[in-house]
């Protein structure tokens, strides 16, 4: 009977790469390349001005300083509903609600807590010119959190984020 048996894979080699990523390990002694405000480059689908983006940073910024400070109960929901698209708001107030009911306290009405969320760091990428995604760096005493948002141009002419997400 064993003379019948057919083998179902023949032996392969077995690489010594196989299975891992392809990295370059060699050290980089170029420092890397920055643009004329000495930031590293950007990775805008369209080309915009410094200054445009550099307020539209400072502006998110402040956004998304209010959105934590929203869901961590410090501030009301209503202070981003201009800012805000329904369903942002709506998950705005909705996360809120959750911490404060987690926390046993209210909503928006201010407390004390031993540790203040502040944004550290804002990038921007344009996809369009009224149309950009931003990720913000915010720490909690020493953790980190990271926010996504995206912000659409609305027809006249102030910045509505119709997408929020905490990571």
């Amino acid at each position: 009977m064993s003379d019948n048996v057919v083998p179902l894979h023949h032996a392969a080699p077995v690489a010594t790469v196989q299975g891992t990523l392809a990295l370059d390990l060699q050290p980089r002694f170029d420092p890397p390349e920055t643009t004329a405000y000495g930031r590293h480059p950007v990775a805008d689908v369209i080309a915009i001005e410094a200054p445009l983006r550099h307020g539209l940073e400072q502006w998110a910024g402040r956004y998304v300083q209010a959105a934590v400070e929203i869901v961590g109960g410090d501030r009301p929901v209503s202070q981003l509903l201009r800012w805000s698209s329904r369903e942002v708001f709506q998950d705005l107030d909705r996360r809120a609600q959750l911490v404060a009911r987690a926390g046993r306290h209210q909503a928006g009405q201010g407390r004390v807590q031993p540790v203040r969320p502040r944004v550290v760091g804002v990038h921007a990428c344009f996809l369009a010119r009224g149309r950009v995604e931003v990720s913000a760096h915010v720490r909690y005493g020493d953790r980190s959190r990271a926010v996504a948002a995206r912000f659409v141009r609305t027809a006249d002419e102030r910045w509505c984020c119709t997408a929020l997400e905490f990571a």
